[in-house]
């Protein structure tokens, strides 16, 4: 397993704010203790907020804190979608102001490794994906089917919800091309188009069968062994 699709793992099975042992991580992603070290020590300084500590566990946290504010996960997007924006303006001034706020709000958000900021390593290049999240939420509330390309090929899918991984963004969808559920990283969708057709729920195909699964194949994994230090 790639290094990067690793971490998106641990991503996913620390997801549910619960505390989970170093040795847990280790055998469900097979790998070795240190290995496992290294990658929190990543997630980390990549913006993740992960609370914890060798012989402890570890945890993602749920809320951005900006003293004295809390920001919803709404409002948070906002401000991730307005500063990038504003970055790109024509205007000098504005482009500007966009990386003087996000400077100052890196110098009181150092607990979460400034998420306003562009990603370090190793998800460099998550403010691509910033543009496609209000067509995204449109598209989860009205309960509307998306057209996306991942850089592969076209594929039709249900929105169900989107996650924030500091700096990082991701959707549970439900693929009708695959016919299975995924988890993507929106800033690998390279287009990305809302359609007309509207999805109802249907068993197996929503997000509560999603969380089945993955609280299944996490169970599956924590059987097995821990693997050498890669």
């Amino acid at each position: 397993m790639r290094r990067a699709d690793r971490l998106m793992d641990l991503i996913r099975h620390l997801r549910d704010g619960n505390l989970h042992r170093a040795s847990d991580l280790a055998r469900a992603t097979n790998v070795s203790l240190r290995t496992i070290y290294r990658d929190m020590e990543t997630l980390a300084k990549s913006g993740v907020p992960i609370e914890g500590e060798r012989g402890t566990g570890y945890r993602v946290t749920a809320a951005i804190t900006l003293p004295p504010l809390n920001l919803s996960m709404a409002e948070l997007e906002a401000l991730h979608v307005g500063l990038a924006a504003m970055r790109q303006a024509q205007d000098p001034d504005l482009a500007a102001a966009a990386s003087s706020l996000a400077t100052k709000l890196d110098g009181v958000l150092p607990e979460i490794n400034a998420p306003t900021t562009l990603a370090v390593y190793p998800f460099a290049d998550a403010a691509r994906g910033f543009q496609h999240l209000p067509k995204i939420r449109s598209a989860i509330r009205a309960r509307q089917k998306l057209l996306l390309n991942t850089g592969t090929r076209d594929r039709t899918v249900r929105p169900l919800q989107l996650d924030y991984w500091g700096r990082l963004w991701t959707c549970i969808v439900w693929c009708d091309t695959t016919r299975k559920f995924d988890e993507l990283r929106i800033d690998q969708i390279t287009q990305l188009r809302i359609l007309p057709s509207l999805f109802v729920e249907e068993e197996g195909k929503r997000l509560a069968d999603y969380r089945a699964a993955r609280a299944s194949h996490i169970a599956g994994k924590d059987e097995g062994s821990v693997a050498p230090d890669h």
